[in-house]
């Protein structure tokens, strides 16, 4: 008996419907001079963009994590390339007008128990407006308590948009 031939019940993966995460990119580089370098120039010429960068140096090694305006293509790329690649889901939030607007998302995620991991700002300015990267535990929750207090979730379709630069169409 084979089960599914006749079933029309559609199904798609969590990225399939359109997730709103952004995937960011974490290597491993020797502590050598001019490995960050060559990862940059694996990206020259091809339309795609480093949006957001953070390293972490230890002794031996850096653990450089970075998110890219198509990370499709940019996984392809660094696949290509040999190098040793973790891929994981973060929240992309664009800060509201005011001040302290960071305070705002902290507070959000507070309210909700939630705890950011890592952050970091976005280099490019989707909308023409300043945003930050986060990781937290629990994305899903963080991703509704967010939209349900207003903020606006930055997806990677923000990233690779024409309006992804500096808001002034430069």
């Amino acid at each position: 008996m084979s089960f599914g031939s006749e079933v029309n019940t559609p199904y798609a993966t969590m990225r399939g419907r359109e997730f709103p995460a952004i995937r960011q990119f974490t290597i491993f580089l020797e502590n050598r001079v001019g490995q960050l370098l060559e990862v940059v120039r694996r990206f020259e010429g091809t339309g795609i963009r480093i949006v957001a960068l953070s390293i972490n140096d230890a002794a031996e090694c850096a653990f450089v994590r970075f998110l890219i305006s198509d990370a499709d293509r940019g996984r392809e790329i660094l696949e290509r390339s040999g190098l040793a690649i973790i891929e994981t889901d973060l929240i992309g939030v664009e800060l509201p007008e005011g001040p302290q607007p960071l305070l705002r998302v902290c507070t959000a995620l507070l309210q909700a128990e939630l705890n950011i991991i890592q952050a970091y700002p976005l280099i490019v300015r989707p909308h023409g407006k300043p945003a930050v990267a986060i990781m937290v535990e629990g994305i899903d929750m963080a991703m509704k308590t967010l939209h349900e207090k207003g903020f606006r979730i930055i997806t990677e379709a923000d990233l690779d948009g024409d309006d992804a630069g500096t808001g002034d169409g430069v």
